[in-house]
């Protein structure tokens, strides 16, 4: 926006200063917003070097763990395992499903 203030004989036009402000508030946001991107990638790649340190730390000590011996048999384990000695099973019928019509 343009404003004419006539002194004299001359005529000066004077930028306004709004423009350049709000050139500048848009320019900036501009860079707001790519810096906060560049930060979510940099906190999402750590986090996934993390876990992947993480995994290899934990499947190696995994492998490297001894392994025991095998489980006892489930008759030894005692007359509270009931799910060895009765396999479950699991049987559906079908229900009667009476619906009144109006």
């Amino acid at each position: 926006m343009t404003t004419a203030t006539p002194l004299g004989g001359t005529t000066f036009f004077s930028l306004n200063v709004t423009t350049r402000e709000e050139d500048f508030l848009y320019k900036s946001s501009g860079a707001i917003v790519a810096a906060i991107v560049v930060i979510v990638i940099v906190i999402f790649t750590v986090v996934l070097i993390l876990l992947k340190m993480y995994n290899r730390k934990m499947r190696t000590r995994r492998e490297l763990e001894p392994k025991g011996p095998k489980p006892a048999s489930p008759s030894a384990l005692g007359p509270n395992n009931n799910s060895s000695q009765h396999p479950a099973t699991v049987t559906f019928s079908p229900v009667d499903v009476h619906v009144d019509t109006r």
